[in-house]
């Protein structure tokens, strides 16, 4: 058996050398790509590329890997080149430990220059100006609704929706204690309690268990891993980041529970490509024809254009009930069916970019 196994580890070894050496020779090529994209000064991250790579590998895999496992080894590459192409600073919803960070390094990967910022509006202000290229911040999750900031900010703010990121959200329950009855008190984000009630109420039913709401799951973290008899649920990205020991993992109530991000930037429009979706904003000022956004669905349905999303929120203005609305379809702003609807349209809606669909 042993002189097998070390037959068998040969070969992998052997693999391995290979795998290595491909991969130098794409940073190769990287290099000259990066040093054609700063002479004319063009975009380093093209979502919709990574797309059409990952597709074109999909099709010609007949092996053992599986989709979601083609994706996570290439989306780490795409990172690493794109850090030999030209580094870029990205800004999240912090703190560091934060879903917003575990989503910004599932596509940015680990190597890019982060800064965590404390709210929303803080990561729309740092692409507005440029002090970073891109930032990530949560639209929606799919047990909470959606992000109502967020969704604020897309209407005032200048910057453009560059991808989607969805994420599914995992909690987990974690403590330097290593047995149950020494735990006193839980911290975690009031939302995290909600979205784990089921599991706080079988293992700690009495009313003796402290529950007690934190600004995030990162400091919940950070606090159990100084305080004895305590304990936090948090990412599994959080505990890692303060040496907190996992009692428990995907401890949510629900097995569906995702969250949508966002990835923005300033003065960034994707390339036209199939599987897109748009994201624009319909406001109707008071004085307009009666029936105008019946109109423009109505638009949307004669050219066959599936609408995914149409959202209302409040305008904010005078002392009228008005509303402007979030619009989500699918295809790219630069379709042939789709351009003549928001020329017509044009003094009514924002665009606010299109981008390759994923959720």
């Amino acid at each position: 058996m042993n002189e097998q196994l070390n037959d068998l580890r040969n070969r992998i070894d052997a693999i391995d050398n290979q795998l290595l050496e491909l991969l130098n020779q794409r940073m190769e090529v990287i290099k000259d790509v990066g040093k054609l994209k700063r002479i004319n000064n063009a975009i380093i991250y093209r979502p919709e590329r990574e797309k059409s790579i990952l597709d074109r590998l999909n099709r010609l895999n007949n092996g053992l890997m599986t989709a979601p496992a083609i994706e996570a080894i290439f989306l780490e590459i795409f990172a690493v080149s794109r850090n030999y192409e030209l580094p870029e600073r990205i800004a999240y919803l912090g703190p560091e430990g934060s879903f917003s960070h575990q989503a910004a390094e599932s596509r940015f990967g680990s190597l890019s220059d982060y800064v965590a910022l404390a709210n929303i509006k803080s990561v729309f202000e740092s692409v507005s100006t440029g002090r970073v290229r891109f930032g990530i911040i949560p639209i929606e999750n799919n047990q909470e609704g959606s992000v109502k900031e967020t969704i604020d900010m897309l209407k005032t703010s200048e910057v453009k929706i560059v991808a989607e990121i969805p994420l599914n959200i995992h909690f987990t329950f974690a403590s330097m204690e290593d047995r149950l009855h020494r735990i006193k008190k839980i911290y975690s984000k009031d939302i995290a309690f909600r979205q784990c009630q089921k599991f706080i109420e079988e293992y700690f039913g009495d009313d003796s268990m402290q529950l007690i709401p934190v600004e995030s799951t990162s400091q919940a973290a950070k606090l159990a891993s100084l305080e004895a008899g305590s304990a936090a649920i948090c990412s599994e990205v959080a505990a890692k980041l303060y040496q907190l020991p996992l009692l428990f993992e995907n401890i949510e109530d629900s097995t569906f529970n995702r969250t949508r991000f966002l990835i923005i930037s300033k003065n960034f429009d994707n390339q036209h490509s199939e599987g897109c979706k748009t994201s624009l904003i319909a406001q109707i000022p008071d004085d307009t024809e009666a029936g105008s956004l019946a109109k423009l669905l109505e638009d949307f349905g004669k050219a066959a254009i599936n609408l995914t999303k149409i959202e209302s929120h409040p305008s904010k203005e005078g002392e009228r009930f008005s509303y402007w609305f979030l619009i989500d379809f699918d295809g790219h702003c630069e379709d042939e069916k789709v351009k003549p609807i928001l020329d017509r349209n044009k003094e009514f809606i924002k665009i606010l970019g299109s981008y390759v669909k994923l959720c």
